[in-house]
């Protein structure tokens, strides 16, 4: 059967990823099993998107309740699903309005447009990013963009965008013209390997975006939904800091959905009538199934105190790969994490590897021969992103598994 899949696919699926010879049949919370019944411990999960785990029971009843009273109804309407879930993110951020929409991509496209004609009026557009950012695949998420793999072949790019070094405030501050309206970053540099903001970046950056009247765009995609261990990123960052910072937009997607496709970009009050009726929309965004599986996934996350997991078991991975690094010293070159998304840098001069394939891929499928997933990023970085409610023991499991890895490949 496994060959069967990769044939059609082969056949009639577009190359457009680079796929693990895997053929995935079916989960059940943090494991995962093939189609030849081999077990994993899913630490990838989904790349930050099953905040639940796999197969989780409530959002299968719940998506199966909506779907015999509502499944689309379009935005032309009202219903109570999507209020309900405008205001439960907006509680968890500040007042504000809610766009709903079915993707990461697609919210950073909302952020943009929404820096853009809130400037057009002063003839400002250019938005200042940072450098090894990722803000999707679509013609303006490549344009705001920091890495150039992701432009290639795809020029002219949209124009207006710059990009300086991450957690550098003179750079932001140098690149600022007469044009530009607004700067996007992200949390967490997630695809570049997880490197967090620090508190003084962000506090320094609210004020100089203040001081220029500028949007502060938070791409929140991958470190958001209590990834951090806060609903969003800037929260867990500045907690030791008696500060009301706040961004004038956030985008989400991921775990907002937990599976489910699901996007959306929170808009703060002063900015919140700048997309008007017939600037922006979204068929399928916001409906009565994604809304109905958003609101269950944050009851949940409510009920069984998963931020506070994601905090302990965060700190407790981190903990365990220390110990493991001081072991390994010459295999581990360093170790970010930030709650539950935890980046390690892994040494890529392994004498088995081939040197024409980057280390995190080589490191990843290792480890996927050891029973554990994980997500590759850079040359030599893993990347832990399991569920949120991970069990103790799951992560006891995991980091036995990584460390076998790393015994098998270096003895």
């Amino acid at each position: 059967m496994s060959n069967n899949i990769k044939d059609r696919f082969k056949q009639f699926v577009a190359p457009t990823y680079g796929r693990f010879p895997l053929t995935l049949a079916n989960g059940k919370g943090s494991y995962i099993w093939d189609t030849n019944d081999k077990q994993y411990l899913d630490f990838g999960g989904g790349i930050a998107v099953n905040c639940l785990g796999h197969s989780h029971p409530e959002i299968g009843q719940t998506l199966s309740e909506q779907s015999s009273r509502l499944i689309h109804c379009s935005n032309l309407y009202h219903f109570e699903g999507q209020s309900q879930l405008a205001e439960n993110l907006t509680k968890r951020i500040a007042p504000g309005r809610v766009f709903f929409c079915n993707s990461g991509a697609e919210s950073s496209e909302v952020m943009i447009k929404l820096a853009r004609r809130s400037g057009q009026m002063e003839g400002r557009f250019e938005i200042i990013t940072a450098e090894n950012s990722f803000h999707g695949r679509t013609m303006a998420g490549i344009s705001a963009t920091g890495q150039a793999k992701v432009k290639d072949g795809f020029a002219p790019l949209l124009q207006g965008f710059s990009h300086v070094p991450f957690n550098n405030l003179e750079a932001i501050r140098s690149s600022i013209t007469p044009s530009t309206v607004a700067v996007m970053i992200e949390g967490v540099q997630g695809e570049s390997g997880i490197h967090p903001a620090t508190p003084e970046y962000l506090l320094g950056l609210r004020e100089l975006c203040n001081n220029h009247d500028l949007l502060l765009l938070w791409d929140g995609v991958q470190c958001g939904h209590f990834r951090t261990g806060s609903f969003q990123s800037f929260q867990t960052i500045l907690s030791d800091h008696n500060s009301e910072f706040l961004p004038d937009a956030v985008g989400m997607a991921k775990s907002l959905g937990g599976g489910f496709p699901m996007g959306a970009v929170w808009i703060s009050e002063k900015h919140a009538e700048v997309l008007c009726p017939g600037t922006h929309g979204s068929t399928f965004g916001g409906n009565p199934l994604a809304c109905a599986v958003g609101n269950k996934i944050l009851e949940i996350i409510d009920r069984d105190n998963l931020e506070k997991n994601a905090n302990e078991i965060g700190n407790y991975l981190v903990d365990e790969l220390t110990i493991i690094q001081k072991n390994h010293k010459n295999i581990i070159k360093a170790i970010r994490g930030i709650g539950l998304m935890i980046g390690i840098e892994m040494n890529a001069e392994v004498e088995s590897f081939d040197k024409k394939i980057p280390a995190s891929i080589q490191w990843v499928s290792a480890l996927h021969e050891a029973g554990l997933l994980t997500i590759p990023a850079g040359n030599s970085i893993v990347r832990f992103l399991p569920a949120l409610n991970l069990k103790h023991e799951e992560a006891q499991a995991g980091i036995s598994l990584f460390e076998q890895t790393i015994k098998k490949l270096t003895s």
